[in-house]
Formats: C-alpha cells, sequence, structure tokens
C-alpha cells in the first residue's frame, strides 16, 4: 500500500481539500452547534482561534503521526461542510482508517458523508491499494453507527474502555471495517445511493 500524500480529492458532490489554517473562521462558523461535539474527542470552537488551535492540532497529527486531514466541500453550495481525515496509516499491512469526521448542522444527513465517505474509500482501495479500512464511533452514538452500517461498514466489535473525552468520559469505541473484496459492492451501492 502507498502512502497518502496531502491533495484534492473529489467527485461530482465533494471536494476534499488537504486541511490549511486559513479555514479558521469558516470550521469556526460551522462548528457553533454545541450539540456537534457530544461524541467527538476535541474541546468544541468558543471563538476563531479555538478552530485555528485545533487546525494546528490536525496538521501537527499530520506531521508526526501520518495522519492525513481533510476539508470537506460541498459542491453545490461550494461551502466548507466539516472535516474527515486518514489516519492510523498501516502502510505495511495495507490498512487505514477514516476518522474524525464531523460536519456543520447544516450538512448533516445529507448527501456530504455518503460522498465523502465513497471518494476517501475509492482512493484508498483504487489509488493507494490499500486492503482494509476501518472506521470507528462512540458506543453511545446509534446514529452514527447506522450511518456506518449503511455505507457496507462490518461491524466488528467493541474496544472498551477505549478513549478518554475531554471531560473525562471514557469511551468504549466500536470498530467497523471494510476489506478489499466487500469494496467493489460497497462502491456500487453508494454510486447508486448517490446517483452517480
Amino acid at each position: 500500500m502507498q502512502t497518502p500524500a496531502a491533495q484534492e480529492l473529489k467527485n461530482s458532490l465533494v471536494t476534499l481539500k488537504p486541511i490549511s489554517e486559513e479555514e479558521a473562521a469558516a470550521y469556526f462558523e460551522i462548528g457553533q452547534d454545541q450539540d456537534i461535539w457530544h461524541y467527538l474527542t476535541p474541546d468544541p470552537f468558543h471563538n476563531v482561534d479555538d478552530a485555528g488551535r485545533w487546525i494546528k492540532a490536525m496538521l501537527q497529527r499530520s506531521s508526526t503521526l501520518g495522519d492525513l486531514t481533510f476539508s470537506v466541500y460541498d459542491n453545490q453550495t461550494g461551502k466548507l461542510a466539516g472535516s474527515s481525515s486518514y489516519l492510523d496509516v498501516r502502510v505495511e499491512h495495507g490498512g487505514l482508517e477514516i476518522g474524525f469526521t464531523w460536519y456543520g448542522v447544516a450538512f448533516q444527513r445529507t448527501h456530504v458523508n455518503t460522498a465523502t465517505k465513497l471518494v476517501l474509500m475509492q482512493h484508498a482501495f483504487e489509488v493507494l491499494e490499500a486492503n482494509r479500512v476501518q472506521l470507528q464511533t462512540d458506543s453511545r452514538n446509534l446514529t452514527s453507527q447506522r450511518a456506518i452500517e449503511r455505507i457496507g461498514g462490518v461491524k466488528e466489535g467493541v474496544l472498551r474502555q477505549h478513549k478518554i473525552y475531554p471531560d473525562g468520559y471514557v469511551r468504549d469505541s466500536v470498530m467497523y471495517s471494510i476489506t478489499r473484496s466487500d469494496w467493489s459492492g460497497v462502491k456500487a451501492r453508494l454510486e447508486k445511493r448517490l446517483g452517480l
């Protein structure tokens, strides 16, 4: 498997660009609803500086851990919709995770998440030549679990006491995967859902 590189990825519905510090104000704007942060590990944004610090943390993860964070733009509106990342990249084992995904309220339960997952998985399987893409979510977040299952994620189990949130809550994570053998069926289903 190849190492993911910072580059623009897109289809007709969404455009993913490497995250940039110049986007802090736009991230602050879409991050106003506090419910967004309920199941996420970062602290909520209270001002533009908070959004800027979060972007810097994502860029730091890129330089130290090899993660790659994308800003997701909705092609219909041209607006920033949210963010998603490649993380836990394991080149020697042909695997990576899609995670740290969040969207502004206006873009939740729209085509954006499905289109973004399609772009990221297509690049992972068809360009990077991954064998496995994994996704995880908070065990309490049933909406996210249903969304992952709708895109074809296979539930593998629960990682107990896996993460600690800023408020001290110790999270159990539900782990899902899509493998190379799953990909053609998953891709066809997602393209049909999106009308592509």
